[in-house]
């Protein structure tokens, strides 16, 4: 049967009204959707549904929901310098490339986003989003960023058999890592660095991470250690990474043009 969840066209409203939306999800509990407008104890029309709404079919991808043409707020120039500061601050093998990500006169704006994240976009290219998410507020890269310095982020690698949980958005679990396929840090003396797909020191719980695949070239997601890797090589089991962003999902299906 379809699933059928709130529109999009008047989230802040919902959210206020929430008794509402309770009321006719428990009322719809159980019964199918009948399209020919007959309807019994085990059915419902189209016309008991609330004005603002969707109907997902089965089969048709479902990803975290996006406004098609979010409004955006061009930012201050204090601004820029800070949000700059903190992303070099945070990833520093992205300094050299400061000017090029994000130029002095540049016009940085944000787009504030139904599920609590503001994404940052210059010139219509995203650069990178503050995600709602437990703990201190920091930045993550998007992944259109990612692809274009990759060597700048600290990284894991899945095996293949995690590719097709990651892209659904599931936490990230120690085997994906700790199998052939999979890569954990190795930590060397000297600059950290990314080699053979292993990061050259430990990362710790709560350090921002992107996740590359065996056999891809290029990153599929983006989340935050819930484990240091140390921990992970130790115990081998247990949750590693929680995904902010994924390919295919709505901040990366999100046209910011």
């Amino acid at each position: 049967m379809p699933l059928i969840v709130p529109g999009l066209q008047n989230v802040d409203a919902q959210s206020s009204n929430a008794k509402s939306q309770s009321s006719w999800e428990k009322q719809l509990m159980g019964k199918t959707l009948n399209t020919d407008g007959k309807t019994d104890e085990l059915t419902f029309a189209v016309e008991d549904l609330p004005e603002v709404h969707r109907i997902i079919q089965p089969g048709q991808n479902v990803t975290r929901d996006t406004d098609e043409n979010p409004p955006k707020q061009k930012l201050k120039s204090s601004v820029q310098r800070g949000l700059r500061q903190s992303l070099l601050s945070t990833y520093p093998l992205l300094a050299p490339h400061g000017d090029a990500i994000m130029p002095k006169k540049g016009a940085l704006e944000s787009i504030k986003l139904p599920d609590r994240v503001v994404l940052y976009v210059l010139d219509g290219e995203p650069l990178f989003f503050q995600p709602d998410m437990p703990g201190p507020a920091m930045l993550l890269p998007h992944l259109r960023l990612v692809h274009r310095f990759p060597h700048a982020f600290p990284s894991l690698r899945i095996d293949r058999g995690a590719i097709r949980f990651v892209l659904s958005g599931a936490t990230l679990m120690a085997p994906g890592l700790t199998s052939a396929g999979g890569r954990l840090p190795d930590p060397i003396d000297g600059p950290e660095r990314a080699e053979d797909g292993r990061w050259s020191r430990e990362l710790e719980k709560g350090e921002p991470v992107i996740i590359m695949a065996e056999g891809k070239d290029t990153a599929c997601a983006v989340g935050v250690l819930v484990a240091g890797t140390k921990e992970v090589k130790e115990k081998g089991k247990g949750p590693v990474v929680e995904e902010a962003h994924y390919l295919g999902d709505g901040l990366w299906n999100l046209s910011t043009n």
